[in-house]
């Protein structure tokens, strides 16, 4: 039961900040990208499904200036953020965005117990 706990608290800590130690930039990009981006770009649980696509190190062919341009001016699908955020505070999400591993959002179902 512990392990299953764990694992829960686990998966609602940023992939990045398990993995990697952020730094002043990607922080700021976190907290915005925690308040902006991850209602459609993160799980709001466990078994939930995505409203927009997973965003990690190779989105954008893992371009940084084209993961900037994409916030700023948004898609058909996203809005633009450039009303929200000032450059520095989108290049702070861009540098977030790129030290998100492959598979962050990917579901992980754990194998059943009998």
């Amino acid at each position: 039961m512990k392990g299953v706990i764990a694992a829960l608290l686990a998966a609602g800590m940023p992939a990045a900040a398990a993995d990697v130690e952020l730094n002043d930039q990607q922080k700021l990009g976190w907290r915005l990208f925690e308040t902006s981006c991850g209602v459609c770009h993160t799980r709001p649980t466990l078994i939930a499904g995505l409203y927009g696509p997973e965003l990690n190190k190779d989105t954008a062919g893992g371009r940084e200036e084209t993961i900037r341009d994409i916030v700023t001016n948004g898609t058909p699908r996203m809005p633009a953020f450039k009303y929200t955020y000032n450059p520095d505070q989108i290049a702070a999400i861009a540098a977030y965005v790129k030290t998100l591993p492959v598979g962050n959002q990917a579901l992980t179902i754990p194998p059943a117990t009998r």
